[in-house]
């Protein structure tokens, strides 16, 4: 499976390509295949997202899970802290204060 991430222009937030708009939740993310080029150039023209990329990932029960472990950090939040850890089902997981 290849997903795209990203950093939101405006926020910096770690955001996911959920198939119509960003996401902050890699369980969101959708199998791009063949399209991840085209994905990235429109919504970076479109300044929604920079530093965008695809990369490799695996999907089960538990969820989405990217294959290195550098995404794996970007989708769930530190490994130090857990209280800093990224919930899904957090309410309070998409206020961001700038």
């Amino acid at each position: 499976m290849k997903i795209v991430t990203g950093n939101d222009l405006k926020t910096g937030a770690v955001t996911w390509w959920d198939g119509a708009a960003w996401s902050l939740h890699v369980n969101d993310a959708m199998d791009v295949g063949d399209h991840s080029a085209d994905i990235i150039a429109r919504e970076e023209a479109a300044r929604r997202v920079v530093s965008a990329y695809v990369i490799d990932a695996s999907s089960d029960v538990d969820g989405i899970r990217p294959a290195h472990i550098k995404d794996r950090i970007r989708a769930l939040g530190p490994t130090v802290r857990l209280d800093l850890s990224l919930k899904p089902a957090d309410p309070a997981a998409g206020t961001w204060v700038i």
